[in-house]
């Protein structure tokens, strides 16, 4: 079948091993002192590795590969002395991408009418298509812009997510996760090419959030501006984790 897989690049391989360590189903292990995927059927596709790699050796690629087998996986582990885990916290269920209708380009306006409705009813958006594989390089909304770069799960998690951080910001969300793109190019291009004030990426605790904040950090880095930025990381119960 053919399906999303992670591919590893040798050359970019420090061996460090710190992908070998976070992969939940052993599926990596250290060869010759570089790591190596050992077995198709142990990679779930969902890529707890990527954010962990310093050097950015590890992408998704679709290629002809065998499908997961989780019952492999546990008897493997089971063989090691070692105990399954199951798969990282937050992508327990996946879905598959599809290109949205809704690519237009677009400015919202908050609602400023009087209304019995609680304010905090309102919603914040300023601007269409919020994710990032589907947002234009180059908009009006972002002249000016204080940027928010958030992870797809963030607003579900933290129950006031328009008032505290999507308010007077432009918004754009994104999963490394369900994603096989490098979010990292076209963020840096945002940024290098309209007049970003600041940025505010917002993730989850969960590891495989890492992706994002590492995409946003390399943008940044990458657009030969320096902007003011912050990171804030939202643990599972929806809480605000303290730095």
């Amino acid at each position: 079948m053919i399906r999303r897989i992670i591919q590893i690049d040798a050359e970019k391989c420090n061996g460090c091993g710190a992908c070998a360590a976070a992969c939940h189903e052993g599926a990596i292990a250290m060869v010759d002192g570089k790591a190596r995927l050992m077995r198709d059927d142990y990679c779930d596709g969902l890529g707890d590795c990527l954010p962990h790699c310093p050097t950015n050796a590890i992408t998704f690629v679709e290629r002809e590969a065998a499908p997961y087998d989780e019952a492999a996986v546990k008897a493997n582990m089971k063989t090691k002395g070692l105990e399954y885990k199951g798969r990282c916290p937050g992508s327990q269920a996946r879905t598959l991408s599809h290109s949205c209708p809704g690519q237009a380009a677009k400015s919202l306006q908050a609602s400023t009418a009087v209304s019995s409705t609680p304010a905090s009813n309102q919603s914040q958006l300023r601007q269409w298509p919020v994710q990032i594989k589907l947002a234009p390089v180059k908009a009006d909304y972002f002249d000016g812009a204080h940027l928010l770069i958030a992870a797809d799960c963030t607003a579900y998690a933290y129950a006031r997510f328009h008032e505290d951080f999507i308010c007077n910001k432009i918004t754009l969300i994104g999963c490394p996760k369900l994603d096989s793109v490098d979010y990292s190019e076209k963020l840096t291009e945002i940024i290098r090419q309209n007049d970003i004030k600041d940025v505010v990426i917002v993730r989850m605790e969960v590891p495989c959030c890492g992706g994002l904040e590492m995409a946003a950090k390399k943008a940044l880095q990458q657009s030969g501006k320096f902007i003011p930025w912050q990171v804030k990381t939202l643990t599972i119960d929806g809480r605000i984790k303290e730095d």
